[in-house]
């Protein structure tokens, strides 16, 4: 079996992995991802236990147990290039040997569920409500870089591609579908079902206009009024597609849960986005934990 080479998989001194700073024993199969590394604690203070906590950069990990149900919470920080870090090495922390170098013939499948916020495109989705996405539509280009075609979903890609005349410069959109068994998880009567769409930044890719004029002033009004298969893009963020594309090319289960603190459509903005979050944070940790 081929060895990965020292510049492929870079460990640390003391065998942890480069960016997280965790050994494979610090990681549960059960994930959160927060972006916000002050939202780490703000998970785990829920947790009955917590056995492990490290930091290095703007990755905050912390494992413990919630009502019996061993949990990593974890920040990524902002956008889709930091989840190819994180996505990469939890999937190595479980799936490589890190001693011999090699792909484990056993293979070890993750729970990935994210909890974030978000800004909603449709009116009819008030803030300080929750989506769950079904699916994930990436502006990023991120998951071009691997073998994906065989995750993607054309046909949705080719109608919006064509709804919004897409500029041929961006990458192109690409759109994968989250587990259907968190999907089952977490759905309740308290959750809108959406489509989750990942810019490549805050400002100009999401439409923000400060000085810079942007490629296409219309493109968020395009994004709100598509619709595919009886579903509509209901938010816009920076992480979903690049977690459910990458979680599926590696056979790992994600799904990505958003606290809506502002609505896009009507200019309203949450009174108190922090009571929203906690109670997405409970919500979710209770739905997992089952």
């Amino acid at each position: 079996m081929n060895k990965i080479a020292a510049s492929e998989l870079i460990l640390n001194p003391d065998g942890s992995i480069y960016h997280l700073n965790l050994k494979p024993e610090h990681l549960a199969t059960n994930i959160i991802f927060v972006g916000d590394q002050d939202r780490v604690p703000k998970v785990a203070k829920h947790f009955d236990t917590i056995e492990f906590e490290t930091q290095k950069r703007e990755f905050r990990t912390i494992t413990g147990t919630y009502k019996g149900t061993r949990f990593t919470v974890m920040s990524t920080g902002i956008g889709p290039d930091n989840i190819d870090i994180v996505i990469n090495e939890i999937d190595a922390l479980v799936n490589i040997n890190f001693e011999t170098r090699t792909i484990k013939k056993e293979f070890t499948q993750l729970n990935i569920v994210r909890i974030g916020t978000s800004g909603s495109l449709q009116d009819y989705i008030p803030v300080d409500s929750f989506v769950l996405a079904k699916y994930g539509i990436g502006f990023d280009g991120v998951l071009h870089s691997y073998d994906c075609n065989h995750v993607l979903n054309p046909d949705f890609e080719d109608a919006f591609i064509k709804h919004t005349n897409w500029n041929s410069r961006k990458a192109r959109p690409y759109v994968v579908k989250n587990s259907s068994d968190l999907e089952n998880k977490l759905s309740s009567d308290e959750v809108f079902i959406g489509v989750t769409a990942t810019a490549v930044g805050f400002y100009g890719p999401q439409g923000r206009v400060l000085r810079l004029a942007i490629e296409d002033p219309n493109l968020n009004h395009k994004i709100d009024n598509f619709e595919f298969n009886n579903v509509k893009i209901t938010n816009l963020e920076m992480e979903t597609s690049a977690i459910y594309g990458l979680s599926k090319l590696l056979g790992h289960n994600a799904c990505s849960m958003n606290a809506i603190i502002a609505n896009r459509a009507n200019g309203n903005f949450s009174k108190d986005p922090k009571k929203a979050v906690e109670k997405l944070i409970i919500y979710t940790l209770n739905k997992l934990a089952l």
